[in-house]
């Protein structure tokens, strides 16, 4: 490795405990170092949500319905937190890659503030409003009651599920993605059994239906947050999080929000691209959207590699940034995309061999696994695509070009997938499958917009 790298890497190693970027590894080890673990994270985070609708699958249409529009409501509201996630991030990284520790610890605990004040208001609107919200899907009758228990349950540990996304928003900005994935191990580990035993009434308890799946991820969330914040407040993981003895640094609170607004912008015209997207496929009947949550599930296995890079090249751009090397940090960005395409490609491969078995784990109803199918095939195609936009776009954030990153995916979901999928479903009648070809078209468009925005080189200049 060059001297400049030895100095990055130097740099990087003024905090102590938190070794982003270990002395004598490549460009390519060092994405590993990070994304490996994020990857085993993100498969984890993902397990919650699998894991009720794995078990809720077997009892039926209606109830999967239930938990899948249920969860495009959770999704929405966790715009907000993705705004104090994503600012976490970049800062501390920033910090940790200048060598302000201080600094570091001081954006961590006005990020656990702020993300435990949204948490309680996100709480209050999600017991008040939960049936509104069901109805608004256009959800039929039994699927939105059923949706609407899923989310006043899930509603209950909102905030300690806040401080557990936010705070290994910030573990991972200050370059330690192990301790994120240990903490997400516990919580999917209590996640399944929880979830297991109120969905089934095992061990003597009470067959709960979509209401013990939304127990299973609301105790397994909860413990996790409560883990996170013992971690950082002991202090040994590299971030030291104090209890707030005096006023708000608005200072603080201002570049963290900087930053993350027009990222939780983004999540925001994503979900509501994704919202206005799922009442086309719910327009097809539940059946149909049975058929959706089944293959968005098994096609969510090829996210993760995407995510853990993403969150590698996020921390890694911004880390380089922090340091000075802006040729270094965009090195950071297209390893991490190569890696990724080439772990995902051959995810797609495996969707278009085995796209029936995939489906066939999370159901078993004939109706359901062949609407499934075509979907699942077809997608395989957009897997390359799909590590491009997850990719670049997490380069972009790391750089603190949130805005271009919230225009691109506002422009995809609003501009190209709900309109594309209007016409191919109701004008052209294409189904389920015609609804796919949209994504993939969106996910085609973005990959592109967000590699233009890379190749500019402008993100280079943007101050956090």
């Amino acid at each position: 490795m060059g001297n400049s790298a030895t100095q990055l890497s130097a740099s990087a190693m003024v905090t102590g405990h938190v070794s982003i970027l270990p002395p004598g590894l490549s460009v390519r080890e060092h994405v590993l170092h990070l994304a490996l673990p994020a990857v085993g994270e993100q498969m984890l985070n993902l397990m919650v949500g699998l894991v009720g609708t794995f078990l809720v699958g077997h009892l039926g249409k209606t109830p999967l319905a239930a938990v899948g529009l249920g969860d495009q409501w959770v999704l929405l509201v966790s715009t907000v937190l993705a705004a104090i996630s994503v600012g976490s991030t970049v800062v501390v990284a920033r910090a940790i890659g200048g060598g302000d520790r201080r600094m570091a610890d001081e954006v961590t605990s006005h990020s656990v503030t702020l993300a435990a004040l949204a948490g309680l208001v996100i709480a209050g609107l999600g017991l008040a409003f939960a049936p509104q919200a069901m109805r608004l899907l256009g959800a039929e009758p039994d699927a939105a009651m059923q949706g609407a228990q899923y989310l006043r349950v899930i509603a209950l540990t909102v905030p300690l599920a806040a401080l557990l996304f936010v705070g290994n928003a910030c573990l991972r900005g200050a370059g330690d993605t192990r301790t994120p994935l240990k903490v997400m191990l516990v919580a999917n580990g209590v996640n399944v059994v929880a979830a297991y035993s109120f969905i089934y009434g095992a061990f003597g308890l009470p067959k709960l239906g979509v209401v013990g799946a939304a127990l299973g991820a609301a105790i397994g969330r909860g413990l996790g947050g409560v883990l996170v914040l013992a971690i950082l407040m002991d202090g040994r993981s590299g971030l030291k999080l104090t209890v707030r003895t005096r006023t708000m640094d608005w200072g603080v609170v201002w570049r963290i929000l900087n930053v993350g607004l027009p990222a939780g912008g983004e999540q925001l015209l994503m979900r509501i691209g994704q919202i206005s997207y799922a009442r086309i496929v719910a327009s097809l009947g539940t059946a149909a959207y049975a058929a959706h949550v089944i293959a968005l599930s098994s096609e969510s296995i090829s996210f993760l590699p995407g995510f853990g890079f993403a969150v590698a090249a996020t921390t890694l751009v911004s880390q380089a940034l922090g340091a000075g090397k802006a040729a270094r940090a965009e090195q950071y960005a297209y390893a991490s995309f190569r890696v990724a395409a080439a772990v995902m490609s051959a995810m797609g491969v495996i969707f278009l061999l085995f796209a029936r078995p995939f489906v066939s784990v999370f159901t078993s109803d004939a109706e359901v696994i062949a609407l499934a199918t075509p979907p699942l095939r077809f997608i395989a195609i957009a897997q390359p695509f799909l590590a491009g936009m997850m990719v670049f776009g997490g380069s972009l954030r790391g750089a603190g070009d949130t805005t271009a990153a919230m225009l691109i995916t506002g422009a995809g979901n609003i501009l190209v997938r709900v309109p594309l999928a209007l016409l191919i479903v109701h004008g052209l009648g294409g189904g389920l499958t015609g609804a796919w070809v949209a994504m993939a078209v969106d996910l085609c468009a973005r990959c592109g917009l967000a590699w233009l925005r890379l190749r500019s080189g402008k993100w280079k200049e943007i101050r956090v």
